[in-house]
């Protein structure tokens, strides 16, 4: 493909653990006159302040005093959180199934989310998926949202397509009002879309992933969906341009004339080469030059030659004409031009050094520009900058003047 393709899942949090120093050790028994909620308070406190050792201790002990479903669901979450922040991916998940289990509106979601993740990215695919399906019963149209892009991606990831249609549909339905969705549910639509458009590009579908990066920017305007939209709005550039010259004259009732043939070549080989394809490009302009028509031909030289100076001599073109065509229909004018100030510059030393130095000697002088001459000689293009000169030599002097191989055999 192209530049796009179907992203990763999203991870959960994602902060290296931190070093634990011995005041970070977990204590035994609850903190007199403390209960569960302040105990998460001072966890929370702690994660962010980067002790995550301490702070799970404190979740921990905050789950361990009996408290109510809400405030043991929250504790867990915490204790599942931080955990996978110190590493520890079995102890975090164990710490999200019972967060789940509690059933919890507010915090059991959160604790689903986060446990299917980490079951996806470790590839346990299965209880990822059912943990999907239980996110679906824990409500909210944000959560909804979410379930039903890791459903999606599980269809995917097992090859059912109509069971990822269905829910790549319901990940990027949105409300009547988008206005009125929540952060998480715009964020969650949002990836959806530049994972879908990435995907359908990948599978050589064009319009349908324009139409799931629209879906996404009906939400805010995403660059990185505008750039899927763009790159599908290529693929399809790409295909329009294709069927212009692909046209079967027999069946279509004509060739396209040679002004829309040559367009459609220069065109058509412009997007190659923004797609990372020259060799493609290079064989759209080879075929153009080569066209039947003489007509289309014309029209796509005359199209490649479009930024060349004007520099003919007696209706004929300069010797180097060839290797700038090369160099345009292979996108490789940048390296040629390399290789011209490459050259230039080392014949440049080599005749300036004599000189800055005051040399006199004229056999030094000699060899200095015999090796300035040479310098071309290895390159493709050195051979017929040669023969030019030899050529215009000649026709100065009435004949060949100068000896076979010259200069490399002079």
């Amino acid at each position: 493909m192209t530049a796009m393709s179907g992203s990763a899942a999203r991870s959960g949090p994602a902060e290296p653990p931190q070093a634990v120093d011995p005041a970070d050790m977990e204590q035994t028994g609850p903190p007199p006159g403390q209960d569960a909620a302040e105990l998460c308070e001072q966890a929370r406190d702690l994660a962010e302040s980067g002790h995550v050792a301490r702070a799970a201790a404190l979740y921990r002990r905050a789950a361990a005093t009996g408290p109510g479903p809400r405030t043991l669901a929250r504790a867990l979450l915490g204790l599942a959180v931080t955990e996978d922040q110190r590493g520890d991916t079995a102890a975090s998940r164990e710490a999200a199934r019972r967060a789940v289990a509690t059933g919890d509106a507010r915090y059991a979601p959160r604790a689903a989310y986060h446990l299917a993740l980490s079951l996806e990215q470790g590839g346990e695919q299965e209880e990822a998926e059912r943990t999907w399906l239980r996110l679906l019963d824990l409500g909210g149209a944000a959560y909804t949202a979410v379930a039903r892009y890791g459903l999606a991606r599980a269809a995917e990831a097992r090859g059912d397509a109509a069971a990822a249609e269905e829910h790549w549909e319901a990940a990027l339905s949105l409300p009547p009002d988008p206005s009125a969705m929540d952060r998480l549910h715009a964020a969650t639509v949002v990836e959806a879309a530049r994972d879908l458009a990435g995907r359908l590009l990948e599978r050589g579908l064009p319009g349908a992933a324009v139409a799931a990066a629209e879906r996404g920017l009906a939400v805010t305007d995403d660059p990185g969906l505008r750039l899927a939209r763009a790159a599908a709005r290529l693929e399809h550039a790409v295909a329009d341009l294709g069927a212009i010259l692909e046209r079967d004259p027999e069946e279509t009732g004509g060739r396209a004339e040679p002004g829309t043939a040559g367009a459609a070549v220069e065109i058509l080989s412009g997007l190659l080469a923004l797609r990372g394809d020259p060799p493609s490009a290079h064989q759209v302009w080879r075929r153009g030059l080569e066209d039947p028509d003489r007509d289309t031909a014309a029209e796509v030289r005359r199209r490649l030659r479009l930024g060349f100076a004007s520099q003919e001599r007696e209706g004929t073109p300069p010797w180097w004409d060839p290797y700038l065509e090369e160099a345009v229909a292979t996108v490789s004018a940048p390296a040629l031009a390399g290789e011209l100030f490459a050259a230039l510059t080392q014949m440049h030393s080599l005749l300036a050094l004599p000189l800055a130095e005051g040399e006199q000697d004229p056999a030094r002088l000699r060899a200095a520009m015999h090796q300035a001459l040479l310098t071309p000689s290895d390159l493709v293009w050195g051979p017929d900058l040669h023969a030019d000169f030899r050529r215009r030599l000649g026709a100065a002097a009435g004949r060949d003047v100068l000896p076979q191989g010259w200069p490399d055999h002079s």
